[in-house]
């Protein structure tokens, strides 16, 4: 469908009642959050809501242009699916936009009986047979942020996605305030993990670039990660105080909401990590990222933004997109050692130069 024929069928609806459907994963929801103000500066008058996944819904909960977040349970029981689909039914919505593209959220677009239902080329799974269009220009070889900001360019947005908006809590800011107050500023913040074992790059090896940014440019040190990955975290510290004793490393591993994490981001001088989903929530909240790919695209998966250092693996499978590595023997996750320690610590050096960071010691 053309963008002429998506852009005349947003044109003869005046939606009172709008709901995205996208329930995961992080980085695409962080990358989705840019058009809640675009579609409320569109339809002012309509209210709109969110479908998404319980872990990730306190990260949107009290967002200025949302009224409802409703929650799916990826584990719940068949009960509460059925609980989900008749809750989206019963809004009677006018607009609803399936970002997610699968067949469960195929199922909750056709329960919201919208008068236009859009999908994204991506769709699969059959979920595009709920949809009365797809999006133009929104295959997967096109970038992540750029398939969603595609719904904003077509309702009359020309420029690239703001800075992200999030319903922060006063407490929260004095919890993440409370927190850093602990090591002197300025910090940088390392993120070592992912969902993925083919997108984690060497622990051993964070810990060095960890070790010389502090000895370099004489930042304190915050890494940051889920509950299950504090050993790792800590082993990055114990390096660190090691290497540089007189510089203060801070474990906020399993120590933050969503919305801590993003507030300990936005107040990060730089963010070394992997492809992941606090990788673009600190570049939503404005903070650059020197960002690691491996079995993922830089180009298809990076955040947007010349002020980021985007690293990608240069081996036969990189870009793979496979969740375990399909390589036998030697070459079984060579992709973690195609990128170099010196790869990633000239990267922290361009990032930290361009973006006039840090307090370079002599």
């Amino acid at each position: 469908m053309s963008d002429s024929r998506i852009v005349k069928l947003f044109n003869e609806i005046d939606p009172k009642r709008i709901v995205i459907i996208k329930p995961s994963a992080l980085g695409d929801v962080v990358q989705t959050l840019p058009l809640l103000p675009v579609l409320k500066k569109r339809f002012p008058n309509a209210t709109i809501d969110w479908v998404i996944r319980s872990e990730l819904a306190g990260l949107i909960e009290g967002h200025p242009d949302l009224n409802q977040v409703m929650i799916y349970h990826r584990k719940g029981t068949l009960k509460d699916s059925f609980q989900l689909l008749k809750q989206i039914w019963k809004q009677h919505y006018d607009l609803t936009l399936d970002l997610q593209g699968l067949f469960r959220t195929g199922l909750m677009t056709a329960a919201s009986r919208s008068r236009l239902r859009i999908g994204l080329e991506t769709a699969r799974e059959y979920s595009q047979l709920a949809c009365h269009g797809l999006l133009p220009e929104t295959d997967k070889q096109v970038p992540a942020h750029a398939r969603y900001w595609k719904v904003a360019e077509v309702l009359g947005e020309t420029g690239p996605p703001p800075a992200i908006t999030l319903g922060i809590d006063p407490t929260d800011r004095q919890t993440v305030d409370d927190l850093i107050s602990e090591i002197p500023q300025p910090f940088f913040v390392i993120h070592p993990g992912a969902m993925w074992v083919t997108k984690r790059w060497p622990i051993a090896s964070f810990a060095e670039i960890a070790a010389r940014t502090c000895k370099e440019y004489g930042m304190s040190l915050v890494v940051v990660g889920t509950a299950g990955e504090q050993q790792d975290a800590e082993s990055i510290c114990q390096f660190v105080r090691q290497k540089c004793p007189h510089q203060q490393v801070l474990n906020l591993a399993g120590k933050t909401s969503l919305k801590q994490l993003a507030l300990v981001l936005q107040a990060a001088e730089i963010v070394l990590t992997n492809d992941s989903g606090p990788m673009h929530l600190a570049a939503g909240m404005g903070t650059p990222v020197v960002g690691i790919f491996t079995c993922t695209s830089r180009e298809r998966s990076g955040p947007p933004g010349d002020h980021h250092q985007l690293i990608q693996a240069q081996v036969p499978c990189a870009a793979s997109y496979r969740k375990e590595c399909p390589m036998k023997g030697s070459a079984n996750m060579q992709c973690m050692s195609a990128v170099s320690i010196f790869q990633v610590w000239s990267s922290m050096q361009k990032a930290i130069q361009k973006n006039h960071l840090g307090n370079r010691v002599a």
